[in-house]
């Protein structure tokens, strides 16, 4: 493997969604991630959503290139094994409860000092620090806290979600920013490990654009407001005449008068009230329902082949089907095909983002429960009598 992270080493001690995203990220683009799962079921994820001969498709995605090994937490001995690959860990990726890890016996505290250069990623509903730390947080949580919740859907029906754990995920990509970061001042020697504190709420709340200083200096709360962009005019979604939608950014003062030319209204292009976003926006629905009016008697096809020729950003909807079909995904190696246990071909989504020199790559589809266990611990240094004698005693399975 020769991706940029290779050589590096992180352990994760993450369950379901936000921490194992972070590690699906860092192994794709060449990092060893040993996944540490409890005996038995493991991560509950493996039982998510649809199934594929008992294990969920979504669990061969998200654990990806992983080493998985079964251990304990409960028994001195896995937690010692555990502080064994923290000393040789570049990063740790958890996302217990905050003072989960500490109850253990694998806090900050002792696994710093087992290891000085160690980033230790933490992902909470609410941080580490602060009156809601104690309280448990999922994703759905954390969106609506962030502040998303309450900007997403029709103004005439009640907040809604985006249709995936669209909080984990922020708060996921957060945390590999943060562990980047702090690998890069332990690798150029400017500096000791450090914890990365990352919480839900705030990974949400860091993506809501300019709402609070728009609150405190003009009282505005934004809220729900459909397919528009509120305040960035014309920007949309519109009906066609075949049951469909086209998503419409006309925003840009160029490109709003290459559009009202496009749809047969260059009174408006020409119209100076309208020459900037300021002006426009307080004629938004007047634009919307122009351009709805032009829209609806068109196909989705027609009115995107008329907008493409005017060169303005236009788009259907897709659906997976759509996305899976299209040829700039397959030109892009945005649909790998993949091999599940037993020989089953199927199509999973490719990687993001695009390395010119390192690219990522996918080694394997997410592995049985413990199926690195012997070979990780063979690296620790342990021979197979004592390999067997941890099962024995439960510690290791």
């Amino acid at each position: 493997m020769s991706g940029p992270l290779s050589g590096i080493r992180v352990l994760e001690l993450g369950q379901l969604i936000a921490a194992p995203f972070a590690t699906r990220l860092m192994a794709e683009f060449g990092a060893e991630v040993i996944k540490v799962e409890p005996p038995g079921e493991g991560d509950p994820l493996r039982k998510w959503r649809k199934m594929h001969e008992g294990t969920s498709l979504w669990w061969y995605l998200q654990s990806r290139n992983k080493k998985s090994i079964a251990v304990n937490l409960k028994s001195p001995d896995g937690l010692d094994i555990v502080k064994q690959l923290a000393k040789s860990a570049d990063v740790v990726v958890e996302n217990f409860r905050p003072g989960g890890l500490e109850k253990l016996g694998l806090g900050w505290d002792v696994l710093s000092a087992l290891n000085p250069n160690l980033v230790m990623v933490r992902i909470s509903g609410y941080g580490q620090t602060g009156p809601y730390r104690d309280r448990p947080g999922f994703g759905a949580i954390g969106e609506s806290m962030g502040g998303i919740r309450f900007t997403t859907g029709s103004p005439e029906a009640p907040p809604a979600r985006v249709g995936v754990s669209i909080g984990d995920t922020l708060a996921s990509l957060h945390g590999v920013i943060g562990a980047l970061m702090a690998l890069l001042r332990v690798k150029t020697g400017q500096g000791a490990g450090q914890v990365i504190d990352v919480s839900l709420v705030e990974s949400v709340f860091n993506v809501m654009e300019s709402l609070v200083p728009e609150y405190d200096l003009l009282g505005e709360v934004r809220t729900r407001t459909g397919g528009a962009l509120p305040g960035i005019t014309p920007s949309n979604t519109y009906p066609t005449r075949d049951g469909g939608y086209v998503v419409i950014a006309g925003n840009s003062d160029p490109i709003f008068r290459r559009l009202m030319t496009a749809i047969g209204r260059p009174d408006l292009a020409d119209d100076p009230a309208l020459r900037n976003n300021e002006g426009r926006s307080q004629q938004s629905a007047m634009l919307d329902g122009t351009i709805a009016d032009w829209s609806k008697t068109k196909t989705v096809e027609e009115a995107l082949a008329v907008l493409d020729a005017a060169d303005v950003p236009a788009g259907r909807i897709y659906s997976v089907a759509d996305i899976v079909a299209d040829p700039h995904y397959q030109a892009r190696d945005m649909i790998l095909q993949a091999e599940l246990p037993g020989g089953t071909a199927v199509k999973m989504p490719g990687i993001v983002p695009k390395l010119s020199d390192t690219p990522g790559e996918v080694r394997w589809q997410g592995p049985a429960l413990g199926a690195h266990t012997d070979s990780v611990l063979a690296e620790l240094g342990l021979d197979p009598a004592r390999i067997a004698a941890l099962r024995e005693k439960g510690a290791v399975a």
